[in-house]
């Protein structure tokens, strides 16, 4: 498939300030920008991995011709995640069921149960558990698994673990001719590397203080929620990332160490393997990722046929607002390059499903 290239207006030529921008201004005008009314999404307790409890909203339009699963970044819920609700808008538009939903520890699944997060290991497993009860409510396949930052991660994990939940689990009401694969933005590859790269970059590391401050609101409202189950002491600890996890997280998950964790989680060893069609839309200038990745990245994307690459010079971290003769030359109806080239991407591996033999 040919793919015209990105460019951002000029003052979004830096990855931070676009990063920045997106996230403080574009937050507050995205609805404007879109015609897409929102779905009428009906709520839903979805039964994860181990059990456990999943909040979600689900969307079936007339017709539907596949389903998106998706789920949003390191923190946030579904109210507030304006990025994830702009995909259901244009996915349903366009003819998709939609199931959006926060992912573990988040929202109102942090409500639901006290587990706490294992950045794939767990969530992907939960991704496809999802889609098997979604399609059970009437969704149809495809079932397209998306995210971006952190649940882009998320993704990619589902990818590994629908091909062995299908052949595995008999009870589990999926086909592999089901499974249409995954499609992420920025996704996180490697955490241990980013996260050192993070607290070292001169705007980053304010960014990180930022979401750990975030990751320890979460801590407290599980806290609340589920009495007991956290130590007060562990989560006035937490004050980083790095923090949160090492207190709250490996050594339920069984691991000695932080790094074990991230390493065990990492996204990037997965992409040789994967045998279900994926796009994978990455910036060369997101602030928010160890550069010295983005080779390990293309040499594993291009000794995998089934993994599309598109690498942009710009696009920051999940940004990627397009100018005005981007917009022309893409024929996009609105400034979201990204979501633009995922729907696209998609409805071309549709069409050629559905083409006839």
């Amino acid at each position: 498939m040919c793919y015209c290239s990105y460019s951002p207006p000029w003052f979004l030529q830096d990855g931070t300030v676009q990063t920045v921008y997106t996230a403080l201004w574009a937050s507050r005008d995205w609805e404007r920008t879109t015609q897409n009314p929102e779905p009428p999404y009906e709520e839903k307790i979805f039964v994860g991995a181990k059990g456990v409890p999943i909040f979600g909203w689900v969307a079936i339009p007339d017709n539907a011709h596949g389903t998106i699963v998706a789920t949003y970044g390191i923190t946030g819920d579904l109210d507030n995640q304006w990025y994830l609700k702009l995909l259901g808008r244009k996915a349903y538009a366009q003819g998709y069921a939609v199931v959006l939903f926060d992912w573990r520890a988040h929202g109102k699944t942090a409500l639901l149960s006290p587990t706490l997060t294992s950045d794939g290991l767990y969530e992907g497993e939960d991704f496809v558990r999802i889609a098997a009860t979604a399609k059970a409510m009437g969704c149809p396949g495809k079932f397209w698994f998306m995210g971006y930052s952190l649940g882009g991660q998320l993704a990619l994990w589902a990818v590994k673990a629908a091909v062995e939940l299908v052949k595995e689990d008999a009870d589990l009401g999926l086909e592999d001719s089901e499974i249409g694969g995954a499609a992420v933005i920025c996704p996180s590859l490697d955490s241990r590397r980013s996260l050192s790269f993070l607290v070292k970059h001169p705007v980053g590391k304010y960014l990180e203080k930022s979401i750990a401050r975030q990751l320890k609101k979460l801590a407290w409202q599980i806290h609340d929620a589920h009495p007991g189950t956290i130590e007060p002491e562990a989560i006035e600890r937490a004050n980083s990332i790095w923090g949160f996890d090492d207190e709250l997280v490996i050594r339920r998950l069984g691991f000695p160490t932080v790094d074990a964790y991230y390493d065990a989680s990492s996204a990037l060893p997965l992409l040789p393997n994967l045998t279900k069609p994926t796009l994978i839309i990455y910036a060369e200038d997101d602030p928010f990722f160890e550069p010295v990745i983005i080779p390990e990245m293309q040499a594993a994307c291009v000794s995998n046929s089934k993994i599309d690459l598109l690498l942009t010079r710009y696009g920051g971290h999940v940004g990627y607002i397009s100018s005005k003769k981007c917009q022309r030359q893409a024929q996009d109806p609105d400034p979201w390059w990204a979501w633009n080239r995922i729907l696209e991407w998609i409805n071309q591996h549709t069409k050629s499903v559905n083409q006839p033999m």
